[in-house]
């Protein structure tokens, strides 16, 4: 049997180097489940490593997409036949972007009726990283502030609305003010719109002077330190992303500010859960999903797997809010 894949031979821009191939689905492992994929959506995290950011840890040629949903179709000798049919994510397997995707079955996450197809394959990366910082990285009270710049991101829009379940304020940073009101609505405290206000001032301002106890930085570079500055002694500074390419002057932050500063990695964070444990974190997620504390908005629209190369421009736009879906 063969399935549509993209992948790429070569470091490049996506629309570039992105190839539409089929690719013969070879025999399960015992332990393994064969899903035909339903829909998976573009994220920023899938289309910085095809540039090469992380070229030191990526084998060529390569099929990329971390999340996404699909109905398992085969299974593996040593896998419960009640599999079979079930609507699951197929993460920490294969990359998504293809028509049939083999993963392990105690690694997939079974999909609850009450999840949509579209929730479903964005519930992976932005949800369970924001998950993560919130509970076990971010030393939260009902006074700490969170700075997080990209704030109208797909992940900045959850850290919004986590403050709400988690009881912290935050501030958000924006390049236009078009998105205060809805990231006030989403339960921002206060918004930014650096390409009008100074963002250390302002800070400074709305916290008397203390600064905030933790910033989250998604751009990286001059952008991802003038966040680090507003952090007040002691406190975190986590990188989880380099929209714009560079990384930030890490010794400069350890020279100059008295924080604690790291890359998160959610791989890093896999590496180190029990299966359980990884299984219970999505039902948190869904259990947010359900009660709407959670929303991961629309979806702005969608492309089959042989039009990639128009998914990628449309969903690198400026000024993109919904997230552009593979189907």
């Amino acid at each position: 049997m063969y399935g549509q894949t993209i992948c790429f031979h070569e470091f490049g821009e996506p629309q570039d180097v992105l190839e539409v191939k089929q690719r013969e689905v070879t025999p399960l492992m015992p332990d393994e489940i064969l899903v035909e994929m339903i829909v998976r959506p573009i994220n920023p995290s899938d289309l910085i490593p095809i540039r090469g950011a992380y070229r030191h840890r990526i084998s060529l040629p390569c099929i990329p997409g971390y999340e996404g949903v699909g109905s398992v179709i085969d299974i593996g000798s040593n896998v419960s036949k009640s599999m079979l049919g079930k609507r699951v994510l197929p993460l920490r397997g294969e990359g998504t972007w293809q028509q049939y995707v083999k993963t392990s079955a105690s690694l997939s996450i079974e999909v609850p009726n009450f999840i949509s197809d579209d929730e479903a394959a964005r519930s992976y990366i932005n949800p369970l990283t924001a998950w993560i910082i919130c509970k076990e990285l971010f030393k939260r009270s009902n006074n700490s502030f969170l700075l997080v710049n990209a704030c109208n991101s797909a992940i900045g829009r959850i850290f919004a609305q986590l403050s709400v379940v988690f009881g912290y304020r935050l501030i958000a940073v924006v390049r236009s003010s078009a998105y205060t009101e809805e990231l006030l609505q989403l339960g921002a405290w206060h918004v930014i719109n650096c390409s009008q206000s100074d963002v250390y001032k302002t800070v400074m301002d709305v916290t008397s002077g203390q600064g905030v106890h933790a910033a989250i930085d998604s751009i990286g570079g001059k952008e991802g330190y003038e966040l680090a500055r507003a952090v007040r002694r002691g406190g975190f500074f986590i990188s989880i992303g380099l929209l714009s390419g560079l990384q930030v002057d890490w010794q400069r932050i350890a020279i100059e500010l008295d924080i604690q500063s790291k890359i998160f990695h959610l791989r890093q964070w896999l590496q180190r859960i029990s299966v359980d444990d990884w299984q219970n974190s999505f039902q948190q997620i869904f259990a947010l999903l359900r009660q709407k504390q959670l929303i991961l908005g629309r979806a702005e629209a969608r492309y089959k797997l042989i039009e990639i190369t128009k998914a990628v421009q449309i969903a690198e736009l400026s000024g993109q809010q919904g997230k552009v879906l593979l189907t």
